[in-house]
């Protein structure tokens, strides 16, 4: 008799726990598959009734991958909560440290994360299928300069926001501290190094993937191909990351939308379903049909890919060069999911840029970064793009600026929809007759892996605020009861 459910529990290199649910019909081939995400924290719930000031500091704390992310969102959040216009100094200073974050982030991602699918290949044994074994592929030296340039950029976030995990710079109004003679000398010493070590990774992605055959195939490929939406910041028509508004595409890449952060509830709407704490965004004008791809689907995506799709170029040129190299390969829009890592790599590239550029910029060690706020405080929304994707604050308070409710959307969540196509499509092209291994089963998590997940920040919500369902099941496997909250 063929097996009819395959669990893949836990799902391996990513922030949080969750599991992936696979059906089978009578014949052995995938009837369904969903991504479950089976944890919850409370940040909304533990937010209200604090003094709005505290929440950049807070928030920080729902996950320690991306901190700085919510560190912006929340700042940006709590100056439109004052009505503070911030310094450029202030806004220089709170770009390079986010620069500084991104190029660590997707470089944790890649190097570590996806790399071993890559580089030592995705029907690896287990034991090889990791850090470890990227470096016994790669070498020494490479996994020596990857150390490096990791701790560098800890470094650079240390000097920056007070603290390298946790930052505490940002406050309504602009940042807490002026870049120093000496810190700015350090920041660019090691600006040239991360620099040297992006350029590294361009290389390295063009040798391990474009320059190699099967590779190649699975980026480009149907296994891993999923028509949706897209979302992102842009300005000046440039992919953005701190500011800008937000513009959404259509599957054929012709504009759905663009629209200042502040609307973004004229445009997005949140389902819920039962078996997940994860909420599934669509776009209002579309409407929810259910966890479908295509024009008539109000599923969007988000993240590093969706900003480049909705955007017409890159800030800096040597990432416009891989930009353009990128959908001369795979056209635009791009719908090929593995290309997520491809987009990381461009924007590794774009933040070294960004980091030379603004160390050049002899306003970064103005002493004028902060302008205290004077208005009464009442509601703001923040808005930067995590390297996820969009990441939205949005803070309603007294007139003593104590926080009285809070929404935060974050890129995991607007994924939602689209990690489940992307996981079930996999399956489906990968699993035939029922015959399944652990090579297959990997090919599946890499489906969910190029989003880079983050289930901490996705599952905020406070517990009891999302439906929930218990299920008691005798000993023959009969469910003899079942309990919910909804």
């Amino acid at each position: 008799m063929p097996i009819r459910e395959v669990v893949i529990k836990p799902i391996t290199r990513l922030e949080g726990h969750g599991k992936i649910d696979i059906f089978l019909d009578e014949s052995g081939n995938v009837k369904d598959a969903f991504f479950q995400v089976v944890e919850i924290r409370g940040f909304e719930r533990f937010c209200k009734g604090r003094p709005v000031e505290e929440l950049p500091r807070m928030t920080p704390r729902i996950c320690g991958v991306c901190p700085w992310a919510h560190h912006m969102a929340s700042a940006k959040a709590a100056d439109a909560v004052y009505k503070a216009k911030i310094p450029p100094a202030a806004e220089k200073l709170r770009r390079l440290g986010y620069a500084a974050f991104y190029m660590h982030d997707h470089s944790l991602h890649f190097y570590a994360l996806a790399a071993p699918d890559f580089v030592v290949g995705p029907g690896a044994p287990k034991s090889e299928r990791n850090v470890a074994g990227l470096v016994k592929k790669v070498g020494i030296e490479i996994g020596g300069k990857v150390l490096r340039a990791l701790r560098l950029l800890h470094e650079a976030r240390e000097i920056i926001g007070g603290k390298s995990i946790s930052p505490v710079f940002a406050i309504p109004g602009g940042v807490s501290k002026p870049l120093t003679e000496e810190e700015h000398s350090r920041l660019k010493e090691i600006g040239k190094e991360v620099y040297d070590f992006a350029r590294m990774t361009l290389d390295l992605f063009q040798k391990a993937v474009l320059e190699n055959e099967e590779n190649l195939k699975l980026v480009t490929g149907d296994i891993y191909y999923t028509e949706t939406y897209y979302m992102g910041l842009v300005k000046d028509g440039a992919v953005e990351y701190y500011d800008g508004n937000l513009r959404v595409i259509s599957p054929s890449g012709a504009e759905y939308a663009a629209f200042e952060p502040e609307r973004y509830l004229d445009y997005i709407a949140e389902h819920v379903e039962p078996w997940s704490y994860l909420k599934f965004p669509y776009l209002k004008g579309v409407g929810w049909k259910g966890i479908e791809a295509g024009e008539d689907s109000g599923v969007y995506r988000v993240g590093p890919l969706a900003r480049l799709n909705v955007a017409s170029k890159m800030s800096t040129p040597i990432a416009q060069e891989a930009y353009e190299k990128m959908f001369e390969t795979l056209g635009k829009p791009c719908h090929h999911t593995l290309a997520y890592h491809w987009a990381r790599v461009i924007e590794i590239m774009n933040c070294a840029e960004i980091i030379m550029d603004l160390l050049d910029d002899p306003e970064i060690l103005s002493k004028d970064v902060h302008e205290p706020p004077s208005e009464v405080p009442s509601e703001g929304i923040g808005v930067v793009e995590a390297p996820r994707g969009v990441l939205i604050h949005h803070y309603f308070t007294d007139e003593n600026g104590i926080v009285k409710d809070l929404n935060l959307v974050v890129a995991t969540v607007h994924n939602n929809a689209g990690i489940n196509l992307s996981v079930k499509r996999a399956a489906q092209k990968l699993i035939q007759n029922g015959k399944v291994d652990d090579r297959l089963l990997n090919m599946v998590e890499m489906a969910f892996r190029a989003y880079d997940p983050c289930l901490a920040c996705g599952t905020h919500a406070a517990p009891g605020g999302i439906p929930l369902e218990i299920r008691v099941i005798d000993s023959t496997g009969a469910v003899i009861k079942v309990l919910r909250n909804w």
